[in-house]
């Protein structure tokens, strides 16, 4: 057994032939799990590399047996792209695949999740994806708030195209990791994270795909850009749209036309959006007793709590309360 935590700055290098502490380094790591290894396990070996990156978690996983892993809900995004070998999965009730080098399993954070069989000669790529992270790439590449978080097709061809091209950018970034280089700098490490992304929101399928193929949020003006990057990285700052159009180098009565142009409502109507989309995210991932609505509410710049209410409801098809007992 051998369990080295640190080399480099977050790179775990993990060696193990006893399952319960396999099961814990990924429980650390990744997410809560079982490991069952049906035939007894006398050829168990666990091999984990395991990094960070900003919003992602890189790991590259073995078994050296047949094992089956059983998760419960995972509360991210997930790939796991087998580099040999291959593996059944399946997740909530109507999901089920097998992944293989050519075919990678996307895992939604919603559903009970299982590897049903990880076969023996398996090595596969694990990415876990930081649900919030994804969704406001998504957003600020569409310009626009999101009504929910976004839905991702289960199964990813990596054989060709975007997939396969952002699997190389992936395991480029791992290696570079593992060397220790300059991604352990912010400024190199950022806009990577960035384009790691946006190339996944690219390769996979999604009801937005035909949005973002298509070049017209890429038109969209620099003023407009700038404008929306301010309020998705401040939300709860008390933006005045004079204060936007500063912001964005042009006129208020610029940035009001070029926003209904080309995002179809207001900057402040958009800026409200955004918060409230915030609001969700947060009271969908809250507990009843511990999150309180109108101190949410509070803390996303609503200071009126029925208008508030009227207006989540109307974007959400919800009340506050309901979304954070259904969370």
């Amino acid at each position: 057994m051998h369990h080295s935590p640190h080399q480099g700055q977050n790179l775990l290098k993990f060696r193990t032939t006893d399952v319960d502490e396999a099961r814990q380094v990924m429980h650390e790591r990744f997410y809560a799990n079982f490991i069952d290894v049906p035939d007894g396990g006398a050829e168990f070996m666990a091999r984990y590399d395991i990094a960070a990156l900003g919003p992602f978690a890189l790991g590259r996983l073995s078994f050296g047996a047949e094992v089956r892993i059983q998760f419960g809900e995972l509360g991210s995004y997930h790939v796991d792209i087998p580099l040999d070998g291959h593996l059944a999965w399946r997740q909530g009730r109507h999901t089920k695949a097998v992944a293989t080098t050519a075919n990678a399993a996307v895992f939604q954070p919603h559903g009970d999740t299982a590897l049903d069989r990880v076969s023996t000669d398996c090595s596969m790529l694990a990415v876990k994806i930081d649900p919030e992270a994804l969704n406001e790439q998504l957003e600020r590449l569409l310009g626009r708030p999101l009504s929910t978080p976004v839905a991702l097709t289960p199964e990813l061809d990596v054989a060709q195209g975007a997939g396969l091209s952002w699997v190389r950018m992936i395991r480029a970034a791992f290696a570079e990791i593992q060397v220790g280089g300059l991604l352990t700098r912010p400024m190199v490490a950022r806009p990577l994270q960035e384009s790691l992304l946006t190339g996944f929101l690219l390769a996979t399928g999604h009801r937005y795909r035909d949005e973002l193929d298509r070049p017209k949020t890429a038109l969209r003006p620099g003023h407009v850009k700038r404008a929306v990057e301010a309020m998705h990285s401040m939300p709860q700052h008390p933006f005045t749209v004079g204060e936007l159009a500063v912001l964005a180098g042009v006129s208020v009565r610029r940035l009001q036309e070029a926003f209904q142009q080309y995002v179809g409502m207001t900057p402040l109507a958009y800026l409200t959006d955004v918060r409230l989309t915030r609001v969700h995210d947060e009271l969908r991932r809250g507990t009843p007793g511990e999150v309180n609505v109108s101190e949410v509410a509070h803390r996303w710049s609503f200071g009126h709590l029925g208008r508030f209410a009227s207006r989540y409801r109307a974007r959400f098809g919800e009340l506050p309360s309901q979304t954070l007992r259904s969370g």
